[in-house]
């Protein structure tokens, strides 16, 4: 019984991780994995990383129009 209290409490960091990555609009399992090799660093490295779900994608040019923009 030990074991599995002592293994749920280690995987704590990895989920938090893959939450936090998944709240920002990156990949759950791969952040998950990432976070077994490097557990604190990865998370410090998630907290920097710019929001993607955020900026929507690249800004188009001012000469350029969009598909669905009649004009």
């Amino acid at each position: 019984m030990p074991e599995l209290l002592l293994i749920c409490v280690l995987l704590i960091p990895q989920t938090v991780a893959g939450i936090l990555a998944k709240s920002m609009g990156r990949n759950f399992f791969f952040w998950f994995f990432i976070s077994f090799l490097i557990p604190i660093i990865s998370l410090i490295v998630l907290l920097f990383l710019d929001d993607k779900g955020e900026s929507g994608g690249y800004e188009l040019a001012e000469h350029v129009t969009r598909r669905d923009d009649p004009a």
